[in-house]
Formats: structure tokens, sequence, C-alpha cells
């Protein structure tokens, strides 16, 4: 017999979040699955410091200043700060709604829309909210059955909706979003000046060296110098470039997004209804306005039941007891025999029969009792005048 038996098993939020996203340190790092170009960040950034800490930062700190290595390791971590912090944390991830939530907004669209006929598409699903005296449509999402709200949009790589979706980068491994962009624009600017400031004093440690052993020497001398002037000659103008492109977004508060399918360009005559209209108040407000919480709350419990079978022991009152008398015979058609029992209800074979019979027939017929001879009637008379 068994029985079953309820158990409780507490999880985080993080364990059964939708998505393509991994988590790490119990849900408190959040990235997206593709990390490849992540790593090889790290790796162009950390290699290129260490090459010029290695090569250029003795020299310099004694021919110039010693402030040239402090400066570049105080850039250094700012820009892994930065990094870490874009790549580690949530983007703004909007949370599903829930099977009742999702069958409630089914039922609003159905009775908003009407009756569609059959063979005719049916309408967009979108709701019009108001935003400083202009309207702006809120769409809605098919994989996470919510409304979206406005500046939101889905992510195709990560699987999620996105508040104040800026684009996906892959070199930070994460989204840009409204809870993180602030930091990635740290990071691009901080890493521009950092490529900058290598570059510079690369060069400047190339001349310095060549006034002594010459142009060729020097080069040969220094390898490492040659390879940090060949990697930050073609990040510059990559770095450089995007930092300018979101230094113009900033300044209008608008996203990549936006920028790229035009939602505020003067064709459509729509003003951006979120800009201030004054750099520095869309500066503010993109920069240092305040840090919202996570809506995901990675790190609360569920409890999750386990259901799981328990056996139960059987008793002493249940316990069969052994059996006295000998079976003979199957009681029940197919059971087996006992091999004991076999040879006493074996058939019994033809000489076995003959056997059994021939005493009987050897045996001479029982005999008839011999009769009595008549009685004569004088003395018949005598025994019964006797009797009487």
């Amino acid at each position: 017999m068994s029985a079953i038996m309820v158990s409780k098993k507490v999880l985080r939020k993080w364990e059964k979040l939708p998505g393509k996203n991994t988590f790490c340190c119990d849900g408190r790092v959040m990235m997206a699955r593709q990390k490849g170009v992540f790593y090889l960040t790290l790796f162009l950034i950390v290699g290129t410091c260490a090459l010029f800490f290695a090569f250029e930062c003795p020299y310099l700190a004694v021919h110039l200043s010693p402030a040239i290595p402090v400066f570049a390791i105080v850039l250094f971590f700012f820009v892994m700060a930065t990094l870490l912090r874009t790549s580690f944390s949530d983007p703004g991830v909007l949370p599903r709604a829930l099977p009742d939530e999702a069958t409630f907004i089914e039922m609003e669209i159905e009775a908003a829309n009407g009756n569609v006929p059959a063979g005719q598409r049916p309408p967009p699903r979108i709701r019009n909210v108001q935003i400083n005296n202009q309207i702006v449509k809120l769409k809605y999402c098919y994989t996470c059955k919510i409304f979206r709200p406005p500046r939101a949009s889905h992510c195709g790589i990560c699987d999620n909706c996105v508040e104040r979706f800026d684009h996906h980068c892959p070199w930070v491994g994460n989204c840009v979003g409204k809870r993180n962009y602030r930091y990635f624009y740290l990071f691009t600017l901080s890493l521009s000046l950092l490529t900058i400031y290598i570059f510079t004093f690369d060069i400047v440690h190339v001349v310095l060296r060549s006034v002594d052993s010459g142009f060729v020497n020097t080069l040969k001398d220094t390898p490492g110098t040659v390879l940090e002037v060949v990697v930050c000659f073609f990040t510059l103008w990559s770095v450089v470039g995007l930092t300018g492109f979101h230094t113009y977004l900033v300044s209008l508060n608008q996203t990549t997004n936006e920028d790229i399918k035009g939602s505020w360009s003067g064709k459509n005559r729509v003003q951006n209804p979120y800009s201030h209209r004054n750099i520095m108040k869309n500066c503010c407000e993109v920069l240092c306005g305040p840090m919202h919480p996570s809506a995901l709350d990675r790190r609360g419990e569920l409890i999750e039941l386990a259901l799981a079978p328990v056996p139960i022991p059987a008793s002493k009152n249940n316990k069969e007891n052994p059996q006295t008398t000998k079976t003979t015979a199957p009681l029940i058609p197919n059971e087996h025999t006992p091999d004991d029992v076999k040879s006493s209800i074996a058939p019994e074979t033809e000489g076995d029969v003959e056997e059994k019979l021939s005493p009987l027939e050897n045996k001479p017929p029982p005999s008839e009792p011999p009769t009595p001879p008549p009685a004569d009637p004088a003395e018949t008379t005598t025994v019964m005048e006797e009797a009487f």
C-alpha cells in the first residue's frame, strides 16, 4: 500500500520567467543568451589596457608624469563598471499577463470589436492614450498578451517586451531600455575617452622613443605599442561615432527604435510628445531621472506543490498465517502444483491398473452357505407345543 504526500518546494520567480534570458547569482544577474560578442568586448578592453599598462605606462610615468597611469586606471575601472552595470541589469522587462488577465483582455477586445464576419480581417488591436495633448497608440503584444506602454517594444532576441526600448546591443549582451540606458550612454562615452587617451599616449610614446633610437628601432622594441595603435585606430571611429549618435538622441529625448522607424519625423507631422524642447531638460530627464524599480521581482519566492507516493508498511494483523494443510491439487486452473504433491496425483498407467486387478481375479469366489435339510412335521409340532 502507498499514500500520496504533498511536499512544498520554494522557488525563485526568475526560475519560472518566460523569455530567452539567462540568470546568475540567484537571479541578481540578468543577460541575454547570446553572450559571445560580450566576451569579445571584455577581451578587447582588458587586453588593450593590459598592454598599455605593461609597455607605455612605466616609460611615460618616468619621462612625463606619474599621473598618466593613475588617470588611465581610474578611467579603465569606470568603463568596466558601466559595462557590467549595463550588461547585468534588468533593462525594463515587462511581465507577461497571467492566464486570467489574458482572458479578460481578450473579452474586452471582442466586446469592443463586435462580431467580425467570416472571411473578414479583424481590426488591429490598438488603444489610444493622450500624452501632452497628443494621441499615442498602444499596440497589443500577441506574445506577452498585454497592451504595451508608450515607447515599449518587443525584443525578438530576448523575447520580452522592454519599457522605453532603445535597441538590443550584442556588444553588452543585453537589451538597452529604460532601466539601463544611462549606464549604456556613460559606457560609450567613457570608452571613447579611454580609446582616445590610449591612442594619444601610444603616439607620444613612439615619438619620444624615436628621438633617441629611431622610428624603425622603436617599432621593433615595442611590438605591444604597435598592436595597441592598430586596435585603437579601428575601434576609435565606431565608438566615437556611436557616442555622438546617442548624444544626439539624448538631446532630443528620443530612442534608437523611434529614430529608425521615424515615429516623430516631420513627414508624419507628429511632434515628439516626450521632448521638453530644451536640450538641458531632455538630458536631465534621460540621464538624471529617477531609477524605477524592476517590474519582475526576480528574487521573489514561489511555492510549488509536489506529489510523491509514500509506501506504508503492512501491520502485523494483516500478515497471512502459514498454511498447515497440504494442497493435493490446484484449486484454481493453471495454478502451479507443488512437486511433493505431483507424485500423489499422477495419472495411473495401464500396468498399475492390471496389478491392482490381478489379486481380485485369482481370489476364489465365495462359497454359498449349505441348505438346511427339510424339518420333520412331528418335530415341528412338538416344538410349537413346548413353546405354547
